[in-house]
């Protein structure tokens, strides 16, 4: 009765366009399932990684989507993004891996939002593919947001050494699969991947819910 009523007050609504959802929807309206900017092709290479996904080009309504996640509170978004990735991961082969982790953010981050907003997608994540989400890595050094930034080299060396792995038993000899929630030049999944690596892990790789678009690089 509760979930009926709530669903009366509150309408559940695609995490993308925020349209209402009609009944045999979920997450996403048709429209968006059909048209959203999906990646199809992960060719281009990002340091450290062995391989990467992303089920959208960071833009439009994926990138005003991700920002309501993260600094308007919709934490809702997280089961829908998990839920989205999971099945990404199924569909390209990337659900064979040793360990699950993600991408932290420092205290101070994680104290003012409120959340961490990659932990959360990992949780779902893991759920969904019925794997435990391991902490691995600690952020060790707050940094200005990496979205303040435009150069890449400034982005590089805005989160060199900012991550410490907790334990390097957990990590070494292990196939590592990282979650965060975009991709743009790569810099921090690419720091975390060499922290990872540098503590024994075999190879590790990533998953993000959205890579910004890179032309033909």
């Amino acid at each position: 009765m509760f979930h009926r009523l709530w669903t009366v007050l509150f309408p559940p609504r695609c995490i993308l366009c925020r349209r209402f959802l009609k009944k045999e929807e979920t997450d996403l309206c048709h429209h968006c399932r059909e048209h959203a900017p999906e990646v199809t092709s992960e060719k281009f290479k990002f340091s450290f990684l062995a391989r990467w996904c992303a089920i959208w080009y960071y833009k439009d309504d994926v990138r005003n989507s991700i920002l309501r996640y993260k600094f308007n509170r919709r934490q809702s978004y997280a089961d829908a993004y998990g839920r989205l990735l999971a099945m990404k991961l199924q569909r390209t082969g990337m659900d064979n891996f040793d360990v699950l982790t993600w991408v932290p953010v420092s205290f101070l981050r994680r104290w003012k939002r409120g959340f961490d907003q990659t932990e959360n997608i990992a949780l779902v994540v893991a759920r969904e593919l019925n794997v435990p989400a391991i902490r691995t890595l600690k952020k060790i050094r707050h940094t200005p947001p990496q979205s303040g930034i435009s150069n890449a080299a400034a982005r590089r060396a805005n989160v060199l050494n900012a991550y410490r792995v907790i334990d390097s038993a957990l990590v070494r000899d292990k196939s590592i699969l990282l979650l965060d929630d975009v991709l743009t030049t790569g810099a921090t999944a690419s720091e975390c991947a060499k922290t990872l690596c540098l503590s024994g892990a075999r190879e590790v790789s990533c998953a993000v819910v959205a890579v910004a678009p890179h032309g033909n690089k």
